[in-house]
C-alpha cells in the first residue's frame, strides 16, 4: 500500500510531503530514504515497491525545497533563511521519529542517495546507534578548500541578490559541472543515469530541472563542511553497517574514487562492517540505471543480512 502524507518541517512555515510504502504481509523491517538534490522522494516508486513486496516498509519525504515540500514555486531550491542545513537534519530526524514509534520493534535502515547520502553521513554522527545500517548511493568525497570557496561566493550572493537568487557561476561549481565528461552530449543530464528512458523522464520532469537558489547552495556546502568534522566523524558507532553503491561511469563520486576514499576514511576510524558495490556502465542514479534489476537484488540481500538479527 502506498499513503502520502505531510509532516511540519523545523523550518516552522512548510509542510513536508511524504510517502509510505507498506507490504501487505508481515514486516521485516524499515528503510527511510533520502532523496537526492533537485528531486523528490516519488521518484523512488518502483524500488520502493519492490522492497515492500518483500516485507520492507519504505518511507522518506521530499526535503524542504523539493518537490512538493515548497510553500510555492519561488522555494524550489531554497532551504531556510539560516541553519538550512540543521533544518534538513531535523525534518530526517522528526520522520524516523514519526516511523519508529509506528514500528518499534523493526530493524531501522536508512538510504541516502548523492546530497542524501551526505545529510546521512552527518545523521549517523549522532544517532548512527539507533540504526541496523545505512545505504549510500551514489556519494562522493569533495575537497575541504573547494567546499569553503563555494560557501564564501554563495554567501557574496546571497547578500547581493538575495537567498533565492540562482546563480549559473554557483551552478557550475554544484551540479552543473558534472555532465563535461559526456560531451558532446544531448542533454545537460547525460551524467544522470544510463537508461535514456529515465534520463528522459528526468529532462522532461521541472521538479528535476530547477536551478537551486544561492541559498540552497550555500546550506549545502555548509553541510559538507560539517560532515568532514573529525570530532563529529569520531562520533560514529565503530560497528556502523555500511552498504556504499556508485556507478563507476559517475562523475560525483569521482568514478569510483569517492566510494574508496570514503572506505578509507570509515577503515581509520575503526568501521569494520563497510560493503562496497561499483557498477560498470553505471552513472549517477544507479536505482534507475539500465542494471537496476542488480542493484535492487544486492540491497536486497543486504537487508536481509544486516535485518534479520532484529526479527
Amino acid at each position: 500500500m502506498k499513503q502520502e502524507f505531510t509532516f511540519s518541517s523545523r523550518d516552522g512555515r512548510t509542510a513536508l510531503h511524504g510517502i509510505e510504502w507498506t507490504p501487505d504481509g508481515e514486516i521485516k523491517g524499515v528503510v527511510q530514504i533520502i532523496h537526492g538534490m533537485v528531486e523528490y522522494v516519488d521518484r523512488y516508486d518502483r524500488f520502493a515497491k519492490f522492497l515492500a513486496k518483500r516485507g520492507y516498509v519504505v518511507v522518506g519525504h521530499d526535503l524542504l525545497g523539493h518537490g512538493q515540500s515548497v510553500v510555492s514555486e519561488e522555494d524550489l531550491g531554497y532551504l531556510a533563511p539560516k541553519k538550512g542545513n540543521a533544518i534538513l537534519l531535523s525534518d530526517i530526524r522528526r520522520l524516523w521519529r514519526m516511523t519508529k514509534d509506528k514500528y518499534p520493534e523493526r530493524p531501522y535502515v536508512m538510504l541516502g542517495h548523492s546530497l542524501g547520502s551526505f545529510l546521512l553521513r552527518q545523521y549517523v554522527q549522532s544517532y548512527g546507534s539507533e540504526l541496523a545500517g545505512v545505504i549510500y548511493s551514489g556519494p562522493g568525497e569533495y575537497g575541504f578548500v573547494s567546499l569553503l570557496a563555494g560557501r564564501l561566493l554563495a554567501g557574496v550572493l546571497i547578500k547581493r541578490g538575495g537567498g533565492h537568487y540562482r546563480s549559473e557561476k554557483l551552478n557550475q561549481l554544484g551540479l552543473g559541472r558534472f555532465n563535461k565528461d559526456f560531451e558532446p552530449a544531448k542533454t545537460p543530464y547525460e551524467w544522470i543515469c544510463s537508461d535514456k528512458l529515465e534520463r528522459n523522464k528526468y529532462v522532461g520532469d521541472p521538479l528535476t530541472t530547477f536551478t537551486m537558489t544561492v541559498n540552497g547552495y550555500y546550506h549545502i556546502f555548509d553541510g559538507f563542511i560539517k560532515e568532514k568534522s573529525v570530532a563529529g566523524r569520531k562520533r560514529i558507532p565503530g560497528d556502523l553497517s555500511v552498504l556504499m553503491l556508485s556507478g563507476l561511469e559517475d562523475p560525483v563520486g569521482a568514478y569510483g574514487e569517492g566510494v574508496a576514499k570514503i572506505g578509507k576514511t570509515y577503515e581509520n576510524l575503526g568501521i569494520t562492517d563497510v560493503e562496497k558495490r561499483l557498477y560498470e556502465k553505471e552513472r549517477h542514479e544507479i536505482l534507475n540505471g539500465v542494471k537496476w534489476k542488480e542493484v535492487y537484488q544486492d540491497i536486497y540481500l543486504w537487508l536481509e543480512k544486516k535485518t534479520r538479527q532484529g526479527r
